[in-house]
């Protein structure tokens, strides 16, 4: 994992990790490079969700933009379904 290679949106930075502070941008990474599961949005964007032993397990879903390099958006997914 080589963090220089990923990107940041203003909206990442700004919105989503002063909304979820204990999100680390090292897993947002590792959800990217080994996914459960990856799909295409709208917009050009891609979903991908991994597992994050970190977070008791839980199912991290990170949303990409079209280069899968800038990260947009982050939350736990409580319905994912695999």
């Amino acid at each position: 994992m080589v963090m220089a290679d990923y990107n940041y949106t203003e909206y990442f930075e700004k919105e989503v990790l002063r909304k979820r502070p204990y999100l680390k941008k090292e897993w947002c990474i590792r959800v990217i490079e080994n996914p459960l599961k990856i799909e295409t949005q709208e917009l050009n964007r891609f979903r991908f969700w991994g597992i994050i032993p970190e977070l008791e397990g839980k199912i991290l879903r990170v949303v990409t933009l079209s280069d899968k390099k800038t990260i947009h958006n982050a939350f736990p997914d409580r319905g994912f379904k695999p």
